[in-house]
């Protein structure tokens, strides 16, 4: 991979929140690993799906990413800039090349302002800062280009929130994160709280304007079929960790790490044979607690192929080929053909 196309780089990610305990004068008693270490690039143009279980850190990886939250440690590179060391200044100017979407229409959105308002929000904010010179008529001007590009009518301009459908409202925040003309879009989960039908409409939208303005998505879900329909490449994450990255179709066609074959076999097949005849993995134990630091494979617990050196170190996440990325003892460790 070029360094001249890589849009952002993250770099041993970490973010840990703090377990505290007693009234006033609390103190911490542990750490939370929402997020312990991970490194993933993601190209211009190019869409990195990030999949896994519910509370594996997804979610948390974007909020760092945009620095809504600040991480606890490792490096967050955008267009060549560390902006986890960057000022309040220089962060905003940053985030003008990196905009959110987020899960829920109904709570993303200011039930107070009209759907306009909430559009020209980010183009005011940089207005009053002195980042962006814009006159009234071009915010309404690019306001109404907005919405008539994500499929709304410039006519629904001054109607608020309520107003509209749960699809509609997804289709206001996605015109709202294009006003700055942003490069990177971290999409959490942006279909999940959306109907079957609205769902499919959303991501050919999504895949529309990546194409048109040559945008980048970090898109984040836990449904394996949306992942797959709209990213390059797919990222797999257990327990704050990546285990697998590789080509969408490579994944889906040959997956390496034991959790990924897991979450596949776990897909329906729209093929009533093949359906009955396939064998789904069942996953024995529940996902251990995040409080704990650990020192062997983070799947370890759970992993039906595991042997003894799972058990004393924790993987790298290497090239094995084919552009696949796995963080598992059994292809990048000669001691796997021995057990």
């Amino acid at each position: 991979m070029s360094d001249k196309n890589k849009l952002l780089e993250v770099k041993k990610l970490k973010m840990h929140f703090p377990i505290t305990s007693g009234g006033i004068l609390k103190r911490k008693v542990g750490l939370i690993r929402a997020v312990d270490g991970i490194d993933f690039t993601i190209e211009e143009g190019e869409t990195l799906g990030l999949v896994g279980e519910s509370g594996c850190g997804k979610s948390t990886t974007a909020r760092c990413v945009a620095q809504l939250h600040r991480p606890t440690s490792g490096e967050v590179i955008l267009r060549g800039n560390d902006i986890t060391k960057t000022g309040k200044t220089e962060l905003l100017k940053a985030r003008m090349d990196m905009q959110m979407i987020f899960q829920d229409p109904y709570a993303s959105l200011n039930p107070r302002m009209t759907a306009g308002s909430i559009i020209a929000e980010p183009l005011q904010i940089y207005k009053s800062r002195g980042m962006l010179e814009i006159t009234k008529a071009e915010i309404i001007e690019k306001i109404e280009t907005l919405m008539e590009k994500v499929g709304l009518s410039h006519h629904f301009r001054n109607r608020y929130p309520h107003e509209f459908s749960g699809g509609q409202r997804q289709r206001i925040g996605v015109a709202r994160a294009l006003a700055l003309n942003p490069k990177l879009i971290l999409a959490d989960e942006p279909v999940s709280a959306l109907d079957v039908s609205i769902q499919s409409q959303i991501l050919n939208l999504l895949t529309d304007l990546r194409e048109e303005l040559n945008l980048s998505y970090l898109f984040i879900a836990h449904d394996l079929a949306v992942i797959q329909h709209i990213s390059d490449r797919v990222a797999v994450m257990y327990l704050g960790k990546i285990m697998e990255v590789s080509r969408s179709k490579e994944l889906y066609k040959n997956p390496l790490h034991p959790y990924t074959v897991a979450l596949l076999s776990a897909v329906p097949i729209p093929d009533p044979r093949i359906e009955r005849e396939r064998q789904r993995i069942i996953l024995t134990g529940d996902v251990p607690s995040p409080d704990k630091e650990r020192h062997n494979c983070y799947f370890y617990d759970r992993c039906p192929k595991s042997f003894g050196r799972c058990k004393e170190a924790v993987p790298a996440l290497v090239d094995v080929g084919s552009g696949q990325h796995v963080a598992c003892f059994l292809h990048h460790d000669k001691e796997a053909d021995n057990s």
